[in-house]
């Protein structure tokens, strides 16, 4: 046992363990609607949009979220809120209205299956392995999180936190599969809101408002562009154009549109139209996710100045000092449940996203082509405990990083932007070829390893910095070589890119429904508020 900034009484504890036994108990009930492999791994393609659209944003708001993004926005102040707003929603929306048909028409199992069809065998097993190693790196960022809050908060210590919390996902997403993660994700989605709300209601009133709070941090915390005409003039150390290119197209679409952790609860929609729905829906909520994380991390710094700047006291404990400071006995129960369902819930994104590419990128393709259904059920249960088994590794790798934020920008640099340059020419250039699209996205995938290792960290004024123009150049290399190799060598017919490519495949129209059931209508609503929020906050 550590030192505790608090102790947890009996209500919390019963609490805890109360959630603890209802995912468990979800997973037990689902368990015998997992009959085949679509159900074990998609659901069976068979829920409604509004769920997806909750599961499809819950997956997402997990330790990187409330951790990571409170303790940047105690560091940056509202420039964080750029990784929600144009590092999100516009790449949210374009993924629902342009890339769900071909995702959903062609019924792949997995954006890996996606680059088979579109390119070749070896683009998918490129994207396969990245996205396999990428995903248990990412997983433990979950449980090295979940364990720093409860050795902060009530003395755990760092092993009994991480372990506890991986048998329980374990066992859960094993008995349920797809279908357990979903609906534990949705109730998850609302004990996250629930349980931490009171923070910046709490925090603000005891500030004295927006006004009071901005009177007590550095100038300019409070907006979003006007401070961003050069790198010097914000602690992001980063101007407009690198939040731009670097955010908001390269790292917001490589991740929005191709990673499978995401696409995975798109592809789980009851017909097209619900999987379009699904991450247009989520885009609503997205926007309203800054009130959980980045306004309690600019109380943080109001209320603790000396946040980040005192040994023992980083950036990434912003958020427990606030729970410490806010919640009494009892309602701290309702506290660490909602970071518990918030770290769990981006733990078994990780792992059902992991265990459905090992299985059939990766197992079916290149060891046992020709099995029994139930079989590769069996082999996907084993993937969920082996993932598990390696996220435990990887978050105590994850601990050496300075912040998880740093962590998870570095892997996106890595593999999601050079991605996004292959899905990008292969679904709207009839003329990128097979061979073109594997090289396309190794060279990008190698050069942006290779900038990280031989680039040194002095030279960016921030980690993101460096995250941001990594994520920029591995991008430009994977469409340069991706075009010239494809110039060169011989495309497919375009017989075989129907339902793949734009110009061979007929689209989906929704005239006949009313305006609230268009996709096209909902995401123009969206990108209205978007535009509305950025100038509110300017």
């Amino acid at each position: 046992m550590t030192h505790a900034l608090f102790h947890a009484s009996a209500v919390d504890d019963v609490l805890i363990v109360a959630y603890f036994v209802f995912v468990i108990g979800v997973g037990w009930l689902l368990r015998r609607s997992v009959r085949t492999g679509e159900d074990f791994f998609l659901s069976g393609r068979s829920i409604p949009a509004w769920i997806t659209g909750l599961a499809f944003l819950s997956a997402n708001l997990g330790a990187l979220e409330i951790l990571g993004m409170t303790a940047s926005g105690a560091e940056y102040g509202m420039l964080t809120t750029h990784f929600y707003w144009i590092g999100a929603i516009p790449a949210m929306l374009f993924l629902g209205l342009y890339m769900m048909p071909f995702y959903y028409v062609s019924k792949v199992r997995s954006v890996p299956e996606y680059l088979k069809l579109r390119y070749n065998e070896a683009t998918r097993a490129v994207n396969a392995i990245s996205f396999a190693v990428m995903t248990v790196l990412t997983s433990g960022i979950s449980l090295y999180s979940m364990a720093l809050i409860f050795q902060v908060l009530i003395g755990w210590s760092l092993t009994t936190s991480i372990l506890i919390s991986a048998v329980v996902v374990l066992i859960y997403v094993a008995l349920g599969g797809l279908t357990s993660s979903i609906y534990n994700e949705v109730v998850q989605f609302f004990l996250i809101w629930i349980g931490l709300l009171p923070i910046p209601l709490l925090g603000l009133h005891d500030l004295g408002g927006w006004n009071g709070m901005m009177a007590r941090l550095p100038a300019g915390f409070g907006h979003l562009w006007s401070n961003l005409g050069s790198p010097s003039a914000n602690p992001m150390g980063i101007g407009w154009l690198g939040v731009v290119l670097g955010l908001g197209f390269v790292l917001s679409f490589g991740y929005w549109t191709t990673d499978f952790l995401v696409v995975q609860r798109t592809l789980a929609a009851r017909n097209l139209r619900a999987a379009q729905n699904t991450p247009i829906y989520a885009a609503y909520f997205k926007m309203l996710v800054p009130i959980l994380v980045i306004i309690p991390g600019l109380i943080a710094l109001a209320l603790f100045p000396n946040i980040g700047h005192t040994p023992g006291q980083s950036y990434n404990l912003a958020l427990p000092l606030l729970i410490a400071k806010y919640y009494p006995p009892g309602m701290l129960g309702l506290g660490l449940t909602a970071m518990l369902a918030s770290f769990m819930s981006g733990m078994a994104g990780n792992v059902t996203a992991f265990s459905t590419v090992w299985t059939y990128d990766i197992y079916q393709s290149y060891f046992r082509k020709d099995a029994p259904d139930k079989h590769y059920v069996a082999v996907g249960r084993w993937a969920v405990v082996i993932g598990v088994l390696i996220s435990i590794g990887t978050a105590y790798f994850a601990a050496s990083f300075p912040s998880v934020m740093d962590y998870m920008q570095t892997l996106f640099s890595f593999f999601n932007a050079p991605l996004f340059g292959t899905f990008l020419l292969g679904m709207f250039w009839k003329r990128a070829t097979p061979w073109g699209g594997f090289w396309g996205l190794l060279c990008g995938i190698v050069s942006a390893i290779l900038m990280y290792v031989l680039i040194p960290a002095h030279v960016f004024t921030s980690p993101d910095a460096a995250s941001f123009w990594r994520a920029w150049w591995a991008w430009l290399i994977t469409v340069v070589v991706t075009v010239v190799v494809s110039l060169a060598t011989r495309p497919k017919p375009e017989a075989e890119l129907e339902g793949l490519v734009y110009g061979v495949t007929r689209l989906p129209r929704y005239s006949h429904l009313p305006w609230y059931k268009r996709p096209g209508w909902l995401a123009g609503i969206a990108l209205v508020i978007l535009v509305m929020l950025n100038v509110c906050f300017w």
